[in-house]
């Protein structure tokens, strides 16, 4: 018997694991996949979570990540604009920094089960009966930090708005001659694409894409060719680009629409509770936060199964109060990019009135915790 079952490695999973493992509660962590592992992020973390992650010896120092200071912003016909970032943000891949999350989760303690897919996950008689490729356990509390998509949303009938227009994240490392501090985000039909440094020499380019551009060119060398290519910005940015991979990850079906926070006492987390929007650039850092959110409330209340309800109100509350309106206004914000005369507008009013770029940024970043 566990006290916390944390169901998914990912950034919100491994806060949580390493938290909870470390304040002495005995944790077990499912991985489907293995450490280290690339995934389809934009790999730029707010600096909001500076403060948590120095405290508790988290924050990935020996990397030597990027420090990002500037925006830039570019529409589809190629004009630009760039502003400075007020809180700023760090660059780092997924590869080592879920891979160095990893290490200190087991320095604590923390059970880990890698390329361990978990089956379902039912609560009954008191406690959680978790089903996996290696196994049954049990545990008094389970956190579902699962990702963007997962096999358990459909086994656990989660009521999830779909779509209307399916998403499609496509993501590459490359060796390129682009800013050291900048974050760009470049505008295209139906998407957008982000760059920015991350470890080392290297960079990463992560763009969104409607399933619909796929669907248009048949591929997606075709589609970056046809569509991506008409902003000039991200042409030359492909063109003189040395791409580390011998092919994009890509991931599709990405789901943007509310989700429930709370499965039959199965406590969401991170993008399994709610999926910003990569132009927010905020998802490493939400998940972060609701890993440090959900793991204080439960450490608080000293993980007692009687006060179940208890921490789902608690941490419901908080999730709320902290999250809710920024990922409202990720959701707003995205129907601006993507789109030729939106963008453009935007673009206008930005250079007359730069305060009012500054004020939608800050709409979708958090204040610094610790």
């Amino acid at each position: 018997m566990y006290d916390v079952a944390v169901l998914g490695g990912g950034l919100a999973g491994l806060t949580n694991a390493y938290l909870l493992a470390k304040a002495g509660y005995k944790v077990i962590l499912y991985e489907k996949g293995s450490y280290p592992q690339h995934k389809v992020c934009g790999e730029y973390i707010s600096n909001e979570v500076l403060p948590f992650l120095k405290k508790h010896d988290l924050y990935p120092q020996d990397f030597r990540p990027s420090q990002i200071k500037k925006f830039q912003l570019t529409t589809q016909v190629g004009k630009s604009l760039n502003l400075p970032l007020d809180t700023g943000a760090f660059g780092i891949s997924r590869l080592l920094f879920d891979e160095f999350l990893y290490q200190k989760c087991k320095t604590v303690g923390v059970e880990c089960l890698i390329q361990t897919k978990v089956y379902n996950c039912v609560f009954e008689n008191s406690y959680f009966n978790i089903s996996s490729s290696k196994g049954i356990h049990k545990s008094h509390y389970a956190i579902g930090a699962f990702g963007k998509k997962s096999n358990l949303d459909r086994v656990l009938n989660r009521t999830i708005k779909p779509e209307k227009s399916s998403y499609l994240g496509v993501k590459y490392h490359v060796r390129t001659d682009f800013a050291l501090d900048t974050v760009a985000l470049h505008n295209f039909h139906g998407g957008y694409c982000g760059v920015n440094k991350i470890e080392d020499d290297l960079y990463n380019i992560c763009y969104l894409t409607k399933g619909n551009n796929l669907k248009q060119s048949g591929s997606i060398k075709d589609m970056e060719n046809d569509i991506l290519f008409k902003n000039p910005y991200i042409k030359e940015l492909f063109v003189s680009s040395d791409f580390i991979f011998n092919k994009p990850l890509i991931i599709n079906q990405i789901n943007f629409n509310e989700k429930q926070l709370i499965e039959d006492f199965l406590i969401m987390c991170g993008d399994t509770a709610g999926l910003i929007t990569p132009l927010c650039g905020n998802g490493m850092a939400m998940a972060i936060h609701s890993g440090k959110l959900l793991a204080e409330i439960i450490i608080e209340k000293k993980a007692r199964p009687d006060l179940r309800r208890e921490i789902q109100n608690l941490y419901s509350y908080y999730w709320t109060q902290l999250f809710s309106k920024r990922l409202m206004w990720g959701r707003n914000l995205q129907h601006l990019f993507g789109n030729h005369y939106l963008s453009n507008t935007i673009l206008v009013l930005a250079k007359s009135f730069p305060y009012f770029v500054q004020k939608l940024i800050s709409k979708t970043h958090g204040k610094s915790f610790s």
